[in-house]
């Protein structure tokens, strides 16, 4: 699989299919990862939404979904919340998940990503095997499908997930790659943390993002190269451990989201120029 550089679907907040293949188009890429949950909830139909990408030469190189009753308001909301944790949403998320595996192995979408939740680090944890348990569920789903399955960083550090994903024992399973999550969740520095899980890495989401001065409050999401992600650095990493991994533009706070993907897009290409190893 050739390294390509997309945008998250949601990412342009789009009402439908054509709004988000003609947003596609003027930010300049043909590559996305496409959010399943409109597609297994009926609100996109599924062959339509797919057919159209595909017409219009967009290559869709991976999923998204989300888990049920997740709130995402403050740090400690999303504590409580986040992935699978919650037990009254156990069943509805991985009967949801077993949904969008099957959209995904039938439309030859071989990874999906989310967010797993907070995972303690202590193994012996009961919540953390708890959650494990239902990690593998959800990871098994997706496998009897053919599809892979990426948790997204930011929620714990790069040492907590290194270590869940060897007690998970699922070879179909890696990480999907937040250095803008790494500072919002205040989880540590994410070219450091890169160079730890690099191995695992099946995709990385191109996002900024400023530190917050009050401890257990969020940061700031900005536009990538006006942050504390140091790119350069961050790219050498990607270049060291020959990373072929797409590069997915995500956005998610207020602004001209078509311009600052853009300007993504363009910082992407330029760091990536010398070693021609990207397309859009």
């Amino acid at each position: 699989m050739s390294q390509r550089i997309g945008v998250c679907s949601w990412s342009l907040r789009p009402g439908s299919v054509e709004e988000l293949v003609r947003n596609l188009k003027t930010v300049g890429v043909s590559a996305v990862q496409l959010a399943l949950d409109p597609l297994r909830t009926g609100e996109w139909q599924t062959d339509q939404t797919i057919g159209s990408l595909r017409d219009a030469g967009i290559e869709i190189r991976s999923g998204m979904i989300g888990m049920a009753g997740e709130d995402y308001s403050t740090l400690a909301s999303i504590r409580r919340t986040g992935g699978v944790r919650v037990d009254e949403h156990w069943e509805a998320n991985l009967s949801a998940a077993s949904e969008s595996a099957a959209i995904a192995g039938r439309n030859a979408i071989d990874l999906v990503t989310l967010h797993a939740g907070f995972l303690p680090h202590e193994r012996g944890d009961a919540s953390r095997s708890v959650m494990i348990e239902r990690l593998r569920a959800i990871v098994d789903r997706f496998a009897a499908h053919g599809v892979n399955v990426g948790f997204e960083t930011g929620q714990e550090t790069a040492d907590t997930l290194l270590d869940v994903l060897d007690e998970l024992g699922r070879p179909s399973v890696g990480v999907n790659f937040d250095p803008a999550n790494m500072i919002l969740y205040a989880m540590g520095d994410p070219v450091a943390a890169l160079e730890k899980l690099a191995p695992r890495v099946v995709q990385i989401h191109i996002k900024d993002a400023i530190g917050t001065d009050t401890p257990g409050t969020w940061g700031k999401e900005v536009p990538a190269g006006s942050g504390e992600v140091d790119w350069p650095a961050f790219f050498n990493v990607v270049r060291a451990h020959r990373l072929e991994c797409d590069l997915m533009i995500e956005r998610e706070t207020p602004g001209d989201r078509v311009v600052e993907i853009r300007q993504a897009r363009d910082l992407v290409q330029r760091l990536l120029l010398q070693e021609g190893s990207a397309r859009p």
